[in-house]
């Protein structure tokens, strides 16, 4: 595993074998748009904000329901770059419009990420990062995000859910029962905002922990890293389904049927010194970054199947300049394989 953390520490800056007990069908590829095309629920493929910030009343009837979101959700998108608004807007546009996502996943929020989020029709899950250092600094960007999510009124609007992470027990910064009471302040702090929280963690942060069944219990989702590249099994994308499944299983077993997600989840088309493998049979390259997304894709029905209104995934990450080999873009701007995966099955 000592792999697997350091590439976890570097990624955090962002952030077919047929095994399944349910039958896998492969997708009709003239059906990769969600169906909520004509939808009037935030944020469906067809549905744009309004040019005003609407009333408090109206979160009551505004966010599309978990249970109906499945298949390709978006991207996790690095913003220490320090975009410009008009480079945010672009890009969310770029999501939003090129590929048919409905939501980002990103280390903090601001005014203008809100107003990207609010002009593109995205979706945001808003990450509080821990670092890797013992120290408390995570306390203040706790604070300051938690603050913004309040001030800035279209933030409600546009944030789906708030996590905790990037794997806060796998790393061991906080003991469980620290971590579990984090979650329960910020969903008091939120409830008047009606936003969910939620930890971004590994199945194996929560395996290793004693106790962390009482954290899943006080998560309103389960957001899932789902990384098979760093399984001791690991070998080419296309026989990754068990480990995946593997994963996955194991969170149905303990999630009491919650909405879940993989949000860090992907497959790398480059090794560097913080990406081995631990299986010395794994590959990893361009075609296989690419595989794992088909396979996903080939599996949508399967994900769909699953408790809590099926899997919804992101692709890690939006481009190569924001974290070398997991991107959809390579780092000059130009796509490195097709990618059309469907938002709904």
């Amino acid at each position: 595993m000592k792999n697997l953390l350091v590439f976890l520490s570097a990624c955090t800056f962002l952030l077919l074998s047929g095994c399944s007990s349910r039958a896998s069908r492969l997708p009709n590829s003239g059906n990769n748009v969600d169906s909520h095309l004509r939808s009037n629920c935030f944020p469906a493929l067809g549905f744009q904000p309004p040019l005003s910030t609407p009333p408090d009343s109206a979160l009551d009837t505004w966010w599309c329901d978990p249970a109906d979101e499945h298949a390709f959700m978006g991207f996790s998108y690095e913003v220490t770059a320090c975009q410009s608004p008009a480079q945010l807007i672009r890009e969310f546009l770029d999501i939003r419009d090129h590929f048919h996502g409905r939501y980002v996943r990103l280390l903090q929020l601001s005014d203008d990420i809100v107003d990207a989020a609010w002009i593109s029709g995205l979706g945001v899950h808003a990450l509080i990062w821990f670092g890797f250092d013992g120290d408390d600094i995570w306390i203040g960007r706790r604070d300051t995000l938690l603050a913004a999510l309040h001030a800035n009124p279209r933030a409600k609007f546009i944030t789906r859910v708030l996590q905790f992470g990037s794997e806060p027990l796998f790393d061991n910064v906080l003991p469980v029962n620290q971590l579990t009471a984090q979650v329960e302040m910020a969903k008091a702090n939120l409830s008047s905002l009606g936003i969910p929280v939620t930890v971004s963690e590994l199945a194996f942060g929560y395996q290793e922990r004693a106790g962390s069944q009482a954290l899943l219990d006080a998560l309103d989702s389960i957001n899932i890293h789902m990384l098979p590249f760093f399984s001791q099994q690991a070998s080419i994308a296309n026989d990754s389904w068990p480990i995946v499944l593997n994963d996955l299983d194991w969170f149905i077993d303990h999630g009491n049927g919650k909405k879940m997600y993989f949000d860090e989840n992907g497959w790398p088309s480059v090794t560097s010194e913080g990406v081995q493998p631990n299986s010395p049979l794994a590959v990893a390259d361009i075609q296989n970054e690419h595989d794992y997304y088909v396979l996903l894709d080939q599996h949508c029905e399967d994900l769909k199947a699953v408790v809590g209104g099926g899997i919804g995934w992101f692709a890690h990450i939006y481009s190569d300049d924001q974290e070398p080999g997991y991107g959809i873009y390579n780092e000059w701007g130009s796509l490195k394989f097709p990618f059309h995966p469907r938002t709904s099955c």
